[in-house]
């Protein structure tokens, strides 16, 4: 039994030291180790009450389930050897890891089965919740954005300021004239990421960009293009692609996710009661 404790103490470690410091157990420091080992224990000593509770009879995780659970986490891995060594290096081994993981599914299926007692939501539920957020369903107005980018760096011969200013002026010139060709001299020309898909910045809404990008961006008509312009990065030209106005989501449109919101919550609440529930009985 104290085998197993360590076992599922150790897994829980793990992923709490990933999830707090992205880091190994071996890799915290001594305070963030004793942290990581105080959570670990604490959370064991929960989900040992939640699997000793009435509701955790009858609940079952198939072993298909636990073997896709591992698979997943297997492939995260280059090859066999670099997962069993880590795995090695936090204390653990494959059967080990295995049931510590079989043990948190069961728990989570638990939490789920406790869940289904929340409350129902209603359509007055929906309707109310939706009248009374408005801000959380106006839309402002957006700009489908592409640039293309030539960066300054005195030390190479083609992007002294002088020159990248040259190399900018010429491309500018030839999209004002013609702007439907903006992608492909992105591509052949832009020295931003971002040049593989011709420019593409995506839907923007204010302030998003650079403010002096963001200025002309929003000052831009649907297909316009920019001129010049410069940011800390270097000298930019825009084009506006498409504006989308600012809009408020209508209650149709709006009601499944509402749903699904207050159906997440009320599910939190009557999990974080039932667990509280279990606390209190110590």
């Amino acid at each position: 039994m104290s085998q197993l404790i360590e076992t599922g103490v150790a897994y829980l470690a793990l992923k709490a030291a990933q999830r707090l410091y992205g880091k190994a157990p071996a890799a915290l420091e001594v305070a963030e180790f004793e942290r990581v080992q105080s959570i670990a224990q604490q959370q064991h000593q929960l989900e040992t009450r939640v699997l000793a509770a009435p509701e955790a009879r009858d609940v079952m995780v198939p072993p298909a389930t636990v073997e896709a659970a591992m698979q997943e986490i297997r492939g995260r891995y280059p090859n066999e050897e670099d997962f069993s060594g880590d795995l090695a290096r936090n204390g653990l081994e494959e059967a080990s890891f295995a049931a510590a993981l079989e043990r948190e599914l069961k728990v989570d299926a638990i939490m789920e089965k406790v869940g289904t007692r929340a409350e129902g939501v209603s359509e007055m539920d929906v309707d109310l919740y939706y009248q009374y957020h408005p801000e959380q369903f106006r839309r402002p107005e957006t700009r489908l954005a592409r640039h293309i980018l030539i960066t300054i760096n005195e030390s190479i011969a083609e992007n002294t300021r002088a020159e990248a200013g040259k190399r900018i002026a010429v491309i500018q010139a030839r999209l004002a004239k013609e702007p439907q060709r903006f992608e492909e001299q992105a591509l052949k020309h832009s020295e931003c990421p971002t040049a593989l898909d011709g420019g593409k910045l995506g839907d923007l809404p204010r302030g998003k960009l650079f403010p002096e990008l963001d200025k002309a961006l929003f000052e831009l008509k649907a297909g316009e293009v920019s001129g010049v312009l410069e940011s800390e990065l270097g000298f930019h030209v825009l084009r506006c692609d498409a504006i989308t106005e600012a809009n408020v989501l209508g209650y149709d449109q709006a009601k499944q996710h509402i749903r699904k919101l207050l159906e997440q919550k009320r599910k939190r609440v009557c999990q974080q009661a039932w667990v509280k529930g279990l606390v209190d009985r110590k």
